[in-house]
């Protein structure tokens, strides 16, 4: 087996193992229980992309972030995603007649989903174990090219899964009641980010 070749197959298997567990599955499965499936998708694959070069870019460097910063950005960034999530969750007037369901606010568009999906993924990756393992990788294996492709392939294939999870989900629970799980979860994770950071 070639070098590159290792390093792609060694990236793929770690950052899938680490990822399956991870908030990364949790966070995309939740959005798409909020937006569209495609536009999460389009969003959370260009964070993943973005998130993969920069840990190439600066290989194990990146174990030399300040902690506590870092997951002080986090907790905040969910703690923002809570706030707005249990805000339109618990919004009155809007579970009634069918009337008052066609005069609720827009669906979010496209955009705009791909756009949020991209926020909170990419704040939820910055410093993560697989970014870090993926700056270790490149550094270890000097293959930049096959690590980062590694690592992409597998961000991606955990994304899709939660996604298609997502879909399912959407349509046999009620929207409003996945707004509020989602709050929750958003919220579960800054609480744990902040006392990540305080700990820290």
């Amino acid at each position: 087996m070639s070098a590159a070749l290792l390093a792609l197959v060694t990236t793929f298997a770690l950052v899938i193992a680490v990822e399956l567990p991870d908030k990364t599955f949790v966070a995309t499965l939740v959005l798409t229980t909020r937006f569209r499936a495609a536009a999460v998708f389009a969003g959370v694959t260009a964070a993943f992309a973005v998130q993969s070069v920069v840990a190439v870019a600066f290989g194990s460097a990146l174990t030399f972030l300040p902690d506590p910063i870092v997951s002080l950005v986090v907790a905040a960034l969910f703690g923002t995603g809570a706030v707005l999530l249990l805000r339109e969750g618990f919004r009155r007037g809007e579970d009634g007649s069918h009337d008052a369901v066609r005069m609720g606010a827009a669906p979010a568009t496209y955009a705009r989903s791909a756009m949020t999906s991209f926020g909170v993924l990419f704040a939820a990756e910055w410093g993560d174990a697989s970014q870090l393992a993926t700056a270790g990788l490149a550094a270890r294996y000097a293959q930049p090219f096959a690590v980062g492709l590694g690592s992409f392939a597998a961000l991606v294939c955990v994304a899709g899964l939660a996604t298609l999870i997502g879909r399912k989900i959407r349509g046999r629970i009620r929207p409003r009641l996945l707004q509020r799980v989602a709050g929750f979860v958003f919220a579960g994770f800054a609480v744990f980010a902040l006392g990540h950071a305080l700990l820290a």
